[in-house]
């Protein structure tokens, strides 16, 4: 079990030791908390998720690198947890946080398992709407060992020194089509270029690492987003 504080836009896990409170069971009618997961553990093997020690995925796990998609809770009572699916007597980790009607979530999991270093990322997806003609983008740094990243958006630096684990705020950028790159802070040699994408008017985004910087097989590095909306 780990204790990290709360970052900018994100919940962390503060609520580890000392419960934030209990849900309430049932949700009320006319409430929509949607939740997703995130595996980006490259050696946790597939998971799941537990809500009140019941399993919630009960046909797919959560693989690595693949964001499970936004899926609506029925109950928000407490604990959240992550088991993986080759062991779910055991707890990886559990989470307490008070969940809010009508927001949208997203639990990355990231760190090594072989070294016990998994750790949760709760991030606070919905957010006011960007300036009209533009969209928003964060950042999240899910990658061990990383060390601080820069990203450039066409050119401009966005995000500068987002150390692993760590999540920026949003930023809002013109809607058009952009070539991320990502550095290690200070350096003009980028780790990775991610060309292509589009950020649309009025929505909202999460770009995140995955992977592990240096790595040339299936836990390369690379950068995944998330439509928000």
């Amino acid at each position: 079990m780990y204790l990290f504080s709360a970052i900018a836009g994100a919940f962390f896990i503060g609520c580890f030791l000392s419960s934030c409170g209990k849900g309430s069971g049932i949700l009320p009618a006319g409430s929509n908390i949607q939740y997703q997961v995130v595996n980006l553990s490259p050696d946790i093997t597939p998971v799941d998720l537990y809500i009140n020690f019941v399993k919630r995925n009960t046909s797919v796990s959560f693989f690595y690198p693949n964001p499970s998609g936004y899926f609506s809770l029925t109950t928000i009572d407490t604990p959240f947890q992550i088991r993986r699916s080759i062991d779910p007597g055991v707890s990886v980790f559990s989470l307490d946080t008070v969940l809010k009607n009508n927001v949208r979530y997203t639990l990355f999991v990231t760190g090594y398992f072989a070294n016990r270093s998994i750790i949760p990322i709760l991030t606070v997806d919905t957010s006011a709407l960007p300036t009209v003609g533009r969209g928003k983008v964060r950042f999240v740094n899910t990658s061990p060992g990383s060390g601080g990243l820069d990203v450039s958006a066409n050119g401009t630096i966005a995000f500068t020194n987002a150390i692993y684990p760590s999540v920026s705020k949003f930023k809002e950028l013109p809607a058009g089509n952009y070539d991320f790159k990502v550095f290690a802070t200070g350096s003009t040699n980028p780790i990775f270029d991610f060309p292509g994408v589009t950020v649309q008017d009025g929505k909202i985004y999460t770009m995140y690492t995955r992977g592990i910087v240096g790595r040339i097989d299936s836990a390369a590095f690379g950068l995944g987003v998330i439509n928000n909306n």
